[in-house]
């Protein structure tokens, strides 16, 4: 496909404290039309990317009660080919990627030797021996590095891609109902964590029912030059059907209320996949991989911490690097890595890293909110779940 469009061109450099030359955040393609819908632009992770188009709350209940539209360009894409890419992908992650499906997904990640994660990955398996790897915005150089290196003595390419794709997502109940519209292609038959090859708008695509927001949804790769041409489409198909333009706020409360970790918050190279309670992601008893002997050590001897469910008793929302307490002693315990007053419920929510003692549901913690020990209760995860799935 072609390369970035000219409008993610780097602006003219900044100056950081030191008088040294910074980059300016990068633009989407997409970066006019939102300027053009009155977005809240914000930096993220090197890009300029929409915080909001109005109301925060709006574009969240949009979601849940209709669909939303995101501009999900930021996410790197690093493509694996070869007649050993399967083989080198089992070796450089924690899943077994060679058991993937042609024109199927998994969700998985990348771990450093001591079982650190370096990034919660979904890699598609486009081809026989052509995969793509969709990594978190800040950390595409790591990923590809790691990937890069892993390869050695396997006959596989690792390339960087995130030029060659802008990355649309359509998500919420009335998502399929959108998408008809649009495509040819029977995105009913579209499995979950399926992704195909289709024309949208008389555009060439790949479409993935994959999607972070807890909702049925679908995730459109196209051209960078195709993706306003896209947008448009999508946007026009979608009015009729309750559909609105959405941002990374609302991505970002929809995503906790479904439990899906953030990288930076719920996962870092500082815990391991145990610690988050997503070990299901290693599959331990394949041939070597990067992490394994110090995963295994990790699931024999249990973690010393989990990540759980809090919800507050009180109006106030926990907020991440909160310090959770010992509700009779005041003793410090653990650490929330995000909060946010939740739309859907309608009352504050976190999740929190707490010792794995203090972790079953019902044991009533503590946290402290600007000086005051608000009293919490541990819960299951997640907070909210779709009554109706899609097609999986």
């Amino acid at each position: 496909m072609s390369a970035v469009a000219s409008s993610t061109a780097h602006a003219c450099p900044e100056r950081d404290t030191a008088g040294h030359d910074q980059p300016s955040p990068r633009r989407t393609p997409l970066h006019d039309v939102h300027v053009g819908l009155g977005a809240v632009l914000t930096a993220f992770a090197g890009w300029t990317m929409p915080l909001r188009y109005g109301s925060e709350t709006a574009e969240h209940h949009a979601v849940r009660r209709a669909a939303g539209l995101f501009d999900l360009t930021h996410m790197g894409e690093i493509e694996v080919t070869g007649p050993e890419a399967a083989d080198m992908l089992d070796y450089a992650l924690t899943g077994r990627l060679s058991a993937v499906a042609v024109g199927r997904a998994r969700y998985t990640m990348l771990c450093a030797p001591d079982g650190g994660v370096l990034d919660d990955l979904v890699v598609y398996r486009l081809d026989t021996e052509r995969y793509l790897v969709v990594a978190n915005a800040a950390n595409v150089a790591t990923v590809y590095a790691a990937l890069a290196g892993r390869a050695a003595g396997f006959d596989a390419a690792v390339a960087d891609v995130s030029g060659d794709w802008a990355l649309i997502a359509v998500q919420g109940p009335r998502s399929t109902d959108v998408l008809r519209e649009v495509t040819d292609s029977d995105v009913d038959a579209l499995r979950y964590y399926a992704i195909d090859p289709a024309v949208l708008a008389g555009l060439p695509v790949l479409l993935a029912r994959t999607g972070y927001t807890g909702e049925d949804g679908f995730e459109i790769y196209c051209a960078p030059g195709d993706a306003a041409a896209v947008w448009a489409a999508v946007s026009a198909a979608g009015a009729a059907h309750g559909l609105v333009p959405a941002g990374l706020a609302c991505r970002d409360t929809l995503r906790l209320e479904a439990g899906m970790p953030l990288y930076g918050q719920e996962l870092t190279v500082a815990r391991t996949p145990f610690e988050a309670g997503l070990g299901r992601v290693a599959v331990l008893d394949k041939p070597a991989f990067v992490g394994q002997d110090a995963l295994l050590a990790r699931q024999a001897s249990g973690p010393a911490e989990l990540l759980v469910g809090l919800l507050p008793a009180g109006r106030r929302a926990p907020r991440q690097g909160y310090d959770v307490l010992d509700p009779d002693t005041g003793v410090r315990i653990g650490t929330v890595t995000s909060g946010v007053p939740s739309p859907t419920l309608g009352r504050p929510i976190a999740m929190a890293y707490v010792p794995a003692d203090r972790a079953a549901v019902g044991t009533v913690l503590a946290v402290d909110i600007r000086g005051s020990r608000d009293t919490v209760t541990v819960v299951e995860l997640p907070f909210y779940r779709r009554q109706a799935g899609g097609n999986a």
